[in-house]
């Protein structure tokens, strides 16, 4: 059985006239892309949601109406479209040869493989991060990343694609849903940033430093000192007051200060380090590291933002695509 299920869009002209998937100009794009990364395509089982073209344009959106003629219960595709009921067959005979398949990843090649497995079609916010398919065949690994065609149109995306598919490549070894573990400790009294002080920032080798800010004030701040354990401290509730009482802040910022002097890792630390020090007066006079530099000293043709370089380098979740904000009105 093959490991990896490569799941396109929908049927192109070449597609339609030889009866498989990414028989074009996107199987070229897509085979050098696996051949980069040591997949073969005939070691894979490929396939697309829509094993046809759509008509009369090879556009998506002509497999698509409004709700009222859309497939009962499923999320639209795109904005105020979605998948005519007509069409509700196509992605029966998908969950079939997905499970008679039985990959250890599907990657999802675009914004309808995408939605055919989770319900969104959010390429971007999604892509690089491995998931479990909430659609169709839950339970299977999931990897959504951009289309062959998507790289057609934009060659800076095929990096980016590449390293999903080395990703993928990984995650095909074994079927079960793997993170890394983590220890975060949030740190509420001053025993507790004794004891975090002891414990694991007691000189240090490196300490990862990262603060969150909101209207010109620092909400929390975190401490990593090893890959596997993070200690937080917070600094507004979030009712937006102290979190501390005005004795314990400035033995909780002496805590911070001493902290900010070790050997320090940051991402865009500029930005860390010149709020730490305008606003607060902590200098950071270690600071060596700057994972979005080294990023961008190695790829500079990709984004730099920290859920982007964790899609990248890191079996993480898309966390920062998870939390909801809410707003609390004053009686709450």
């Amino acid at each position: 059985m093959p490991d990896i299920a490569l799941v396109g869009e929908a049927w192109t002209v070449e597609d339609e006239e030889t009866g498989r998937p990414f028989s074009g100009s996107a199987g070229y794009v897509l085979d050098g892309m696996l051949a980069q990364v040591g997949i073969s395509r005939r070691d894979c089982f490929v396939t697309s949601v829509f094993n046809i073209r759509p008509k009369p344009s090879t556009d998506i959106k002509n497999l698509c109406g409004p709700r009222t003629l859309g497939i009962p219960g499923a999320p639209e595709l795109l904005k105020g479209k979605y998948v005519l009921k007509e069409y509700a067959s196509e992605l029966e005979r998908l969950t079939q040869e997905i499970i008679a398949a039985s990959p250890n990843v599907i990657v999802a090649l675009g914004a309808a493989a995408a939605w055919a497995f989770t319900g969104s079609s959010g390429i971007r916010n999604s892509r690089g991060a491995i998931c479990v398919a909430s659609r169709l065949t839950p339970g299977i690994k999931l990897l959504p990343t951009y289309s062959p065609s998507a790289i057609s149109r934009q060659w800076e995306l095929r990096p980016v694609v590449i390293a999903d598919l080395d990703k993928a490549k990984r995650e095909s070894v074994y079927k079960e849903f793997r993170r890394p573990k983590r220890e975060i400790h949030i740190v509420e009294t001053l025993a507790d940033l004794s004891w975090a002080e002891t414990r694991y920032l007691y000189k240090p080798k490196l300490v990862s430093i990262d603060i969150e800010t909101k209207l010109e004030q620092i909400t929390c701040i975190g401490f990593s000192p090893r890959p596997d354990v993070a200690i937080v401290v917070p600094i507004v509730s979030a009712e937006g007051r102290s979190f501390w009482s005005a004795a314990d802040e400035k033995i909780v910022w002496k805590y911070i200060s001493d902290w900010c002097k070790f050997p320090s890792l940051f991402q865009n630390g500029l930005y860390d380090i010149q709020y730490l020090w305008r606003r607060y007066g902590i200098i950071c006079p270690n600071a060596i590291e700057d994972t979005m530099l080294m990023h961008h000293a190695m790829q500079p043709e990709m984004q730099k933002g920290l859920g982007f370089l964790a899609s990248i380098y890191t079996d993480e979740a898309s966390w920062k695509h998870m939390r909801k904000i809410t707003t609390l009105k004053k009686d709450e």
